[in-house]
């Protein structure tokens, strides 16, 4: 069972920064594309960025610009930086691992507040 471990949310205010990680229990090299999603309160939950096995990013328009995602293969890791945060980025931050269209995996989740 693949496991998806993040970290690196909290409270910031608008226009700060942070960088959340998603360790994996193995290499993001396995897996056809790792990425972020997020979901705020009384919304579905959307998408924000991701990287290919290829190395290929793909990013949300309301994210792009002010975010960057990452892989660290040698530490198992896809991070997300981000920069000049707003309000409306507030959410909980969700990693995902893509194995196959039938094979998701999901971590729990960081919470992100950014206050105005």
């Amino acid at each position: 069972q693949v496991q998806l471990v993040e970290s690196g949310g909290g409270l910031v205010q608008a226009g700060g920064s942070l960088r959340l990680s998603c360790e994996a229990s193995r290499s993001p090299l396995t897996f056809n594309a790792m990425g972020w999603y997020r979901q705020a309160p009384g919304k579905q939950r959307e998408f924000v960025a991701s990287i290919a096995l290829s190395g290929r990013t793909n990013y949300a328009d309301s994210v792009k610009g002010r975010f960057t995602i990452s892989r660290e293969n040698a530490k198992n890791t896809v991070d997300l930086q981000m920069n000049s945060l707003k309000p409306e980025d507030t959410g909980v931050y969700y990693c995902n691992a893509v194995e196959s269209v039938a094979t998701i995996y999901w971590g729990q989740g960081t919470q992100v507040t950014v206050s105005s």
